[in-house]
């Protein structure tokens, strides 16, 4: 690693402690840096990257509510605005019991090249809370939803900071953050948050995109090496948002998603994955995926062991970070696997990642690269609320196909470039940072 990188790393981990998803992240990118910092030496000056690995600003505080019994609850709010130098700062809000400042500030850094890859004009940021919403009432939602963006408001804007969706956090949540931000402001700024409702400023897509392009990667990456998804078969980890549009995308290409899992246990469906059927439980239902695998004769429910057990062709993890470790990335490199394709944040840990790129016939894409249709549909979102216009959705997911396309290319242009030829790793950490990091030049010491 070239030494001022290793420096770098070395002031970031003793700056933060008790931080291992954050370092995790930062050290990633760190590493794949060291062939632009050696050709180009100026992206090492004037405190960039220590600059880069700072926050422009963490705000941390107490989200008091009542609950349905009339006891006061307390939890923790984040919102951690990590860079923008291309624009406003942009990522999701995040409600579960695992939220830290660790976590917000892991997401928030990989949202920074995400949203690079995309060419949308969009900064980097994320945000959340301890707060979780599973077994609460819909009553209960809305009161923390106010109180959290009770102080979350003075923070954001649409010029300013751009909160989204995340796990925990979908279509109810927004519509109560949204009510509570126009109660606080007293104005319509439908731009202020994205993943909003369709009848009141949101766009069609938006809940698709992430999966959709997740699974649109994976075929331009199956098409680079003159194959096809076609009669493919694929692991799904998750049952959220993510996980049930990669499976709708991928069933449209003619693979066969045959997993999916949640937080109690996993399936295994051998005739492949019944969408209806699992959009009725997860999505109005609110149910399990042991729900699912009840109703399905073709289905195993397991309430031990993972998904990657299963032998696939395609892994598409949608669930959360650190999911598919050493031993379940061999389990798959055993049994078959030719792609991996991440839909999830980090959801590979590193050595899982070593052992991918290790193993020939195997491609990988993190989820910086492969999962941005989620954000840079966010991205058009605003487009459209900026414009007071709303695109069809043939052509929302043809401008989503595009961009997916066009973050494909731009990740191995660059890798061929800097000596990684089809390495997405460096393709995608290397092309995000190459674009943040000159417009930083260009503003100054700021």
């Amino acid at each position: 690693m070239h030494p001022k990188l290793e420096k770098v790393l070395q002031e970031t981990d003793h700056r933060n402690p008790g931080e291992p998803e954050f370092l995790q992240a930062l050290t990633e990118v760190l590493i794949s840096l060291d062939p632009i910092i050696e050709r180009h030496p100026e992206y090492a000056d004037y405190g960039l990257l220590e600059r880069l690995t700072e926050p422009e600003r963490q705000i941390i505080f107490r989200v008091p509510w009542v609950d349905d019994h009339g006891e006061v609850q307390v939890n923790r709010g984040y919102r951690v605005e990590f860079n923008s130098a291309l624009g406003p700062y942009k990522g999701g809000l995040r409600f579960h019991k695992s939220v830290n400042r660790n976590i917000i500030k892991f997401l928030g850094f990989e949202q920074i090249f995400k949203n690079a890859l995309t060419n949308q004009g969009i900064g980097g940021g994320k945000g959340g809370s301890d707060f979780d919403p599973h077994g609460k009432s819909d009553n209960e939602v809305m009161l923390f939803c106010q109180s959290f963006m009770t102080e979350l408001y003075r923070h954001i804007g649409d010029k300013t900071d751009v909160p989204a969706g995340d796990i925990g956090v979908g279509g109810r949540e927004i519509g109560y953050l949204f009510g509570q931000y126009k109660r606080l402001t007293g104005v319509h700024e439908a731009g202020v948050l994205t993943g909003k409702g369709l009848g009141w400023g949101g766009s069609l897509v938006r809940t698709e995109a992430t999966g959709y392009g997740q699974v649109m990667f994976a075929r331009f990456m199956a098409e680079d090496r003159g194959e096809s998804l076609e009669g493919r078969t694929c692991a799904v980890s998750g049952s959220g948002n993510v996980a049930i549009y990669a499976i709708e995308k991928a069933q449209q290409l003619g693979a066969k998603p045959v997993t999916c899992s949640d937080s109690n246990g996993w399936v295994y469906d051998k005739d492949g994955i019944d969408l209806d059927l699992l959009k009725e439980i997860k999505e109005h239902r609110r149910g399990r995926v042991s729900d699912y695998a009840a109703q399905r004769p073709s289905a195993e429910f397991h309430d031990s062991g993972r998904v990657w057990a299963v032998p696939v062709d395609v892994a598409l993890p949608a669930a959360t970070q650190n999911e598919i470790d050493a031993n379940d990335a061999r389990t798959l490199v055993k049994n078959g696997c030719k792609y991996v394709v991440e839909g999830a944040n980090m959801p590979s840990t590193p050595e899982a990642i070593d052992i991918f790129q290790a193993a020939p016939g195997v491609s990988y894409a993190p989820g910086k690269a492969a999962n941005a249709g989620g954000v840079g549909t966010s991205a058009f979102e605003m487009e459209q609320n900026a414009s007071r216009s709303r695109w069809s959705f043939e052509y929302a997911e043809e401008r989503l196909e595009a961009m997916m396309r066009d973050i494909h290319t731009d990740c191995l242009a660059t890798a061929e470039d800097y000596g990684k030829p089809g390495d997405y790793v460096y393709g995608a950490n290397i092309t995000g940072f190459r674009r943040v990091a000159d417009a930083m030049l260009a503003h100054g010491v700021i």
